[in-house]
């Protein structure tokens, strides 16, 4: 069992109980996004293993699930589940370092033609 079979599970205990994501969301305050990451098992969305661990627990008592049955689930595929390596965390840093970087410039660019073209400085490009 991994990660996304962890978050099969989730979903279909969930589903065999007649809830909703949100319906899980609002019992237990838990962001959206974070239920989605979970049912899905996009552990790169995840917070810390202690916040999953509560999570999981509240989630599972909502849906009439026992709590520590599920926490033991999901340490079982953490511990199965190997780190990712110093090299791995390297590269996905700077991908989202140059991702982030790309935005910004693009941003400023847009930014710079919205101040000329309202300036008058150069012709509106879609005839305004």
């Amino acid at each position: 069992m991994d990660h996304l079979d962890f978050g099969k599970y989730l979903t279909q205990q969930r589903e065999l109980r007649g809830m909703s994501r949100a319906d899980i969301s609002r019992s237990t305050k838990i962001p959206p996004s974070l239920i989605t990451a979970l049912e899905e098992g996009q552990v790169e969305r995840l917070p810390a293993r202690v916040f999953v661990v509560s999570y999981i627990r509240a989630y599972a008592q909502v849906i009439g699930l026992e709590p520590e049955e599920a926490v033991l689930r999901y340490e079982e595929v953490h511990k199965a589940t190997p780190a990712p390596t110093p090299a791995a965390l390297e590269r996905e840093r700077r991908r989202r370092a140059w991702v982030g970087l790309t935005v910004m410039v693009l941003v400023l660019l847009l930014g710079v033609c919205a101040f000329l073209v309202a300036t008058g400085k150069i012709p509106n490009p879609f005839g305004g």
